[in-house]
């Protein structure tokens, strides 16, 4: 085939690219759909200039159309790893883990409920073994929801369930295509059907096997990245060798799945890659991803629509009652999901509540494209297939595709409008009536000022002036005529608008290097929490968010376990260092967002409203600036050193800006301001490296502060340090319950616990302990102690307390007063004093 004639329909393939996506706005129509429309068309045109005697001028670019190189490898090995490559990068995955049972249960559950559905169906209907029904099903059970999440962004739906669709038709792609190698290997050998435990013998290296090879060569792929700091175009190369790498070792060398290699591959990337890299590198690193994907996407929509033409040639009456029999199956396994274990799952709170509008559009949006082409094609061209199976395997995945394309995805935006979900809820559209007023007025004043520095006619002034007043009046009249916002909804509109400036403050911060990138994901699932939070829950659900932001989460408490069981501390070292890293910039954030509140926010709901807001975030900087304190009293050493560490960063913003502003003043040229921004990317990538945390070290330090063990000597602190434990304790949480039996003693290291027994209650802070009365009396705790703060306490166990009380005089005496305060005899718990080695007498 002549070079220049594939070139020519390559390019002219791109220029369709470019022309689907406006006429899919123009449509209103999916973008999927108009890709699969234009592939369909070319290569119906391509067939009929062939066929035709009309005219033999275009004979050549038919036959080049209808004889690229499209096989079922260029999908799987070309298209697909940059597909699912590009969609784990752009994943929130701190927020996807928050939802990760529905995630799973819905792709996983929804894969296997189809693949079974649509194979016992057509086994029912049709003389094929139940093998290759099941092989059928398979290639149908996967999604593309891109369409349904293109429209519910549109629609402002709650991110929460857009991010689980999301999730889902990742996680799906992976298990339909694992399902998908299973059948085959039964149909190409001829095997009785499958079962159960054929499936559980072979899954676990398939899933296993793929995700650890995905892993190894990610961690590999980012310490070369690491390494090449300065080199941006070198990163972005081995980020797009690494997808392909990962999918052909896993398929040709370990014989496990691909798709589950990429993906493991993609997620570890997410996760490390924006700690190793620099900002501007990883933001550019993910926009050539972006362009990638959308290319890949693009062109396996229209090459797989190419085939669509030749396989249904082959095409019989007979076959569209099988076509119904597959929509009807794969539509009652979708609505099963949906409408039965969905509305299960959110009642046990494991999903968040869907409301049926939004499982309807998910129902009538579950879209099939171009992974399951691909899978159909991979079945037609293998040889090992009995002839009957690929020409029903292919007419079937065909003709259900083409349903779903042009019956589903044709009418998705009319299906959502009779839903009701294209139209703004009352309380938005009479909140967005004031919001327009506000602005038009801002505008208006703005307009004003500027218009007052230049010399314009003044007639014109004052007519355009008169035009944007009325067009204000009428912009006021509507929103004063509206149906009356309530103090409730007025006090949750301004929270969540409250949120989203947080969430643009951390974007503007992390791009003036103010805040590290290696957190800035971190900070800002925190504020998609806070936004969701307040969606669903209003003012006490922002309230569990932000508490949620200082607690001490489930990973903090592992890593203690493992530093106090196992004496591994660099997990908790790690976290340690990452929470003072975040309560530092969580506090450089909350404090720009009291002019917010007084400036916008009180311009759209009120003074009360905006009262009432100062308020809740004055609380929120109040237990920040408490939870921080905490640290510093904890590691007083390393929160010196990260606040140096803070300092440094902000005088290399403030040095680039200078420079930055000299250059384009035209002070220095271009050859000085780019060895001095060279400069600074040198100092910035050794800032970014974080001091360590020494955790053994500072509780050292620790100990030697409490007054207790004031009078123990160097070798006792270092032992009693590595015998202590620490405990994290959130506000609220109950330490000890009444009854319980004593086996340690708790030292408040920092935060306070409250003491509670028939209806007294005492507060101890920092330095005291508790729990040793009932350790020396024998007796079962009579009282119920909870944290009032965020919290770190010291544990001891009873045998090395006992032994230390006979060493220290100083703990005995504040163990005498708690006994006496208490009503206990002193004397008849505290044990003797060990004597004092004697000192040996030197001869005269």
């Amino acid at each position: 085939m002549d070079i220049v004639v594939v070139t020519t329909v390559i390019a002219s393939l791109f220029l369709v690219i470019g022309l689907a996506e406006p006429l899919a706005a123009r449509l209103r129509l999916p973008y999927s759909v108009i890709l699969a429309v234009l592939g369909i068309l070319i290569a119906a045109g391509a067939i009929f200039f062939l066929r035709t005697t009309l005219t033999d001028a275009l004979n050549p670019v038919a036959e080049a159309i209808l004889g690229l190189p499209i096989r079922a490898n260029v999908f799987l090995y070309v298209f697909l790893p940059t597909l699912l490559f590009q969609a784990t990068l752009g994943l929130n995955i701190r927020r996807m883990l928050d939802d990760w049972v529905p995630i799973l249960l819905l792709a996983v559950g929804a894969v296997v409920v189809a693949t079974l559905s649509v194979g016992y169906a057509l086994s029912w209907f049709s003389t094929l073994p139940l093998a290759a029904c099941l092989l059928i099903g398979a290639i149908v059970s996967t999604t593309d929801p891109s369409a349904v999440i293109s429209i519910f962004r549109s629609l402002s739906a709650p991110r929460r369930l857009a991010r689980i669709i999301e999730g889902e038709s990742l996680l799906n792609d992976a298990a339909a295509i694992a399902l998908f190698g299973f059948f085959l290997g039964f149909v190409m050998l001829g095997l009785p059907d499958p079962t159960l435990e054929d499936a559980l013998s072979q899954f676990p290296l398939l899933i296993v096997g793929g995700a650890l090879s995905g892993w190894l060569l990610a961690r590999i792929a980012v310490r070369l990245m690491g390494l090449f700091g300065r080199y941006e175009l070198a990163q972005q190369s081995i980020s797009v060798a690494l997808p392909y790498l990962a999918y052909i070792t896993a398929e040709q060398s370990i014989g496990a799945s691909g798709v589950i290699a990429v993906v493991a591959a993609g997620l570890t990337l997410n996760i490390v890659g924006p700690g190793r890299l620099p900002p501007e590198a990883w933001t550019n690193l993910r926009e050539v991803w972006d362009l990638l994907a959308h290319w890949a996407g693009a062109l396996i929509f229209i090459l797989a629509a190419l085939l669509i033409p030749r396989m249904l040639e082959e095409f019989r009456l007979s076959d569209a009652g099988l076509v119904l029999v597959v929509v009807l199956a794969a539509i009652a396994a979708r609505a099963f999901i949906l409408f039965l274990v969905l509305p299960i799952m959110g009642r046990l709170r494991l999903s968040p509540p869907v409301e049926r509008p939004y499982r309807s559009a998910i129902l009538w949006g579950g879209l099939r494209g171009a992974v399951t082409l691909a899978l159909a094609l991979a079945v037609t061209e293998n040889f090992r297939v009995p002839v009957e199976i690929k020409r029903q395997v292919g007419i079937l995945a065909t003709g259900f595709t083409l349903f779903t394309l042009l019956v589903q995805g044709t009418t998705l935006r009319w299906v959502i409008g009779k839903l009701g979900l294209d139209q703004l809820s009352p309380l938005d559209q009479a909140l967005s009536k004031q919001v327009v007023a506000v602005s038009l007025q801002t505008v208006r004043e703005d307009v004003s000022r500027t218009t007052a520095n230049y010399d314009l006619d003044q007639r014109i002034i004052r007519s355009e002036a008169k035009r944007f007043g009325d067009r204000l009046e009428e912009a006021v009249k509507q929103a004063e005529e509206d149906t009356e916002i309530l103090d409730k909804d007025r006090v949750t509109l301004g929270l969540i608008a409250l949120a989203g400036a947080e969430r643009d403050t951390i974007i503007e911060r992390v791009r003036d290097h103010s805040i590290s990138s290696r957190l800035s994901e971190i900070l800002l699932s925190d504020a998609d929490r806070l936004i969701e939070a307040t969606r669903t829950g209003g003012r006490s659900g922002y309230r569990r968010a932000a508490r949620r932001v200082v607690a001490y989460g489930k990973a903090f408490r592992l890593a203690a376990l493992l530093h106090n069981r196992a004496g591994v501390s660099g997990p908790l070292s790690r976290l340690t260092a990452d929470r003072f890293e975040l309560l530092l910039s969580q506090k450089l954030i909350l404090r720009d967002l009291d002019g917010f509140i007084h400036g916008r926010i009180r311009r759209i709901h009120g003074r009360r409203v905006s009262e009432l807001l100062t308020e809740l975030l004055s609380r929120r900087v109040e237990t920040v600036n408490t939870a921080l304190e905490g640290l510093r009293l904890q590691y007083p050493g390393y929160a010196e050193t990260l606040e140096r560490h803070f300092i440094r960063r902000t005088q290399l913003r403030l040095e680039e800006r200078e420079y930055n502003t000299m250059w384009a003043d035209g002070l220095i040229g271009e050859e000085l301001h780019t060895s001095l921004m060279q400069d600074i990317a040198d100092r910035r990538a050794a800032s970014e490296k974080r001091p360590r945390l020494d955790v053994a070290l500072q509780r050292s330090e620790l100990v030697r502060q409490f007054p207790l063990f004031s009078d123990l000597d160097d070798p006792s602190v270092k032992q009693l340090a590595r015998a202590l434990s620490a405990q994290y304790v959130n506000p609220g949480e109950v330490i000890l319950r009444p009854d319980s039996t004593a086996r340690s003693v708790y030292f408040i290291a920092t935060g306070a616990v409250e003491l509670e027994r028939g209806g007294q209650t005492w507060r101890l802070g920092r330095g005291e302990m508790f729990g040793q009365l009932a350790i020396l009396t024998e007796k079962p705790r009579r009282f119920e102690s909870r944290a009032i703060v965020p919290s770190t306490l010291l544990v001891l166990d009873e045998a090395r307390f006992r032994r230390l009380l006979k060493r220290s005089e100083t703990l005995r005496e504040a163990v005498r007063a708690s006994a006496e305060k208490r009503g206990v005899d002193p004397d008849t718990i505290i044990p003797a004093a060990e004597p004092k080695p004697r000192k040996k007498k030197t001869p005269a």
